[in-house]
């Protein structure tokens, strides 16, 4: 089989874990295409030995930690609006121990594998995950919207989003009912399943919400691949159905690591 036809069931995904990786769909799709064109250009290069999704990422990984960043400063003491941009960008760089994190929560590799991927040993792999997750029970708690018109699901999401310190503003059920919910009360965070009770759009509830005010959005959907083409705009964190506690509170946390690094206008 071609390369391209093993590696296109693994595009959507590995376009999930770039945006999440980002916080911006616009710049994770970028570092795909990048994956992609390097691997047209060099297809002898790709790692054959490994499983093709396995040789995929690790083509990522490549790219995305040999990107330099352009932080303008020349290392001086610079107190001006130029470094406090250059600073936040920095700050919005994931760290390899939410890149371990993000890779085994909601990618779901195993460690031996993160660790090929990232280059490290699997024993530190465990180090950078409890090192991220020492760093998410140090997050600032927020107050979380959950749109889930399932109770079992939103009766679920309630609780981990509770035992990980943060507050519920409410659940909502329909369309309307998340956006007056938003209104009465602003929340901090937003959890939105794609298809409500009333066959209303959680996507389109969230863009009545965004009209308003800023917030990070965490859309959950049975079928991720809907909104993991890179053809339109799309979310940034995507949770798949049937989906674990732990790739809930990775992403949770790691929209929370970016709403808190913005960069300066």
């Amino acid at each position: 089989m071609p390369l391209g036809q093993e590696l296109a069931p693994h595009l959507p995904f590995l376009r999930r874990y770039a945006r999440a990786l980002t916080g911006n769909q616009k710049e994770g799709d970028t570092y795909v295409r990048a994956t992609l064109e390097a691997i047209v250009a060099a297809p002898e290069d790709f790692p054959r030995d490994v499983d093709p999704r396995l040789g995929l990422y690790r083509t990522f990984q490549a790219i995305w930690q040999s990107a330099s960043v352009d932080t303008g400063v020349d290392g001086g003491q610079d107190n001006s609006p130029t470094e406090a941009i250059a600073q936040a960008r920095l700050a919005r760089i994931t760290p390899r121990s939410r890149q371990a994190l993000l890779l085994t929560a909601m990618e779901g590799f195993t460690t031996e594998d993160t660790a090929y991927l990232i280059g490290v040993t699997p024993a530190e792999v465990d180090a950078l995950v409890a090192e991220a997750l020492a760093e998410i029970e140090r997050q600032t708690q927020a107050e979380v919207l959950i749109i889930e018109d399932e109770p079992i699901i939103a009766m679920d999401l309630e609780t981990i989003v509770r035992d990980l310190g943060h507050g519920v503003t409410g659940v909502a059920v329909t369309r309307d009912e998340a956006v007056a919910q938003a209104m009465a009360r602003r929340p901090g965070l937003v959890l939105a399943d794609i298809q409500l009770a009333d066959d209303s759009s959680g996507i389109d509830a969230v863009k009545d919400i965004l009209a308003q005010f800023d917030v990070p959005v965490i859309f959950i959907t049975a079928f991720p691949e809907r909104l993991l083409t890179g053809e339109r705009p799309e979310p940034t964190f995507l949770i798949t159905k049937p989906f674990q506690r732990s790739t809930v509170k990775a992403a949770i946390s790691q929209a929370l690591f970016f709403d808190g690094a913005t960069v300066p206008a």
